[in-house]
């Protein structure tokens, strides 16, 4: 994928990988738009705010924003929430709501609204975000693995609809990285800077990858091809212990 004079939309770019992925293109020389529900917090780049729980608030973006940026070529739909869930307590369905309304709907609705346009112009991207957790569970968060696991079907499936268009759909498949305080809960986690050159590495590769997977990822992305999803699990099924009662 060319970063280099492009007008993005980065939707939930306000913090972490988002706002991080958006200094990275600004950097190439490109025009980038950061939207999110707290749009305050971002310094020096244009935004809009949009809420992508809400159909209403998705179309006001889509209009203020192509009504400013005609040219838009490439759209990251990336809002999520990452919430932990005890399955034995029934009042954790309202965050597994939370979780597929925010990461697997919202990217859908963004997807949705920016789709007619990019298919108008004959050319463009997508890209949206899933999660390593997609494809190796992490049982402490069983919502947001199953909307990010949803958020990758969907991408392949956009990818396959969308062939011949000329646009471009790419999925990145981020491990844990330190935003928002998974430093602090999970030691592993890459550092932003690192992972962000990485990720414009892979993304700058001809031919273009279908989906951008760091080095740390890929036990997680190819756990069942390897044989050690039943290990992982295992290994990672022990965080439970900490939940209320175990």
């Amino acid at each position: 994928m060319n970063i280099s004079g492009r007008t993005a939309l980065i939707v939930g770019g306000t913090s972490g990988i988002g706002l991080g992925l958006a200094q990275r293109l600004v950097q190439a020389g490109s025009t980038v738009v950061v939207g999110g529900r707290d749009t305050g917090k971002v310094e020096g780049l244009p935004t809009v705010q949009i809420d992508v729980t809400d159909p209403q608030s998705v179309l006001r973006a889509r209009d203020e924003v192509l009504a400013a940026h005609p040219d838009l070529d490439l759209v990251v739909t990336m809002a999520g929430v990452l919430m932990i869930e005890d399955l034995r307590d029934p009042a954790h369905f309202a965050q597994s709501e939370t979780s597929i309304a925010v990461n697997l709907l919202g990217t859908i609705r963004v997807v949705d609204a920016f789709t007619p346009h990019l298919l108008a112009r004959g050319r463009g991207d997508i890209m949206t975000v899933s999660s390593g957790i997609a494809f190796m569970p992490f049982p402490l968060m069983p919502g947001y693995g199953a909307s990010k696991a949803g958020v990758h079907a969907y991408t392949v499936a956009l990818r396959a609809q969308l062939a011949g268009t000329g646009v471009q759909v790419t999925e990145l498949v981020p491990p844990a990285v330190a935003t928002a305080g998974q430093e602090k809960v999970n030691p592993a986690a890459l550092p932003l800077e690192g992972y962000l050159d990485e990720v414009v590495g892979l993304l700058t590769q001809e031919p273009q990858p279908q989906e951008i997977v760091v080095e740390k990822a890929q036990y997680l992305r190819w756990a069942e091809r390897d044989g050690t999803y039943a290990e992982l699990l295992e290994r990672r099924s022990q965080a439970l212990g900490g939940l209320p009662g175990r």
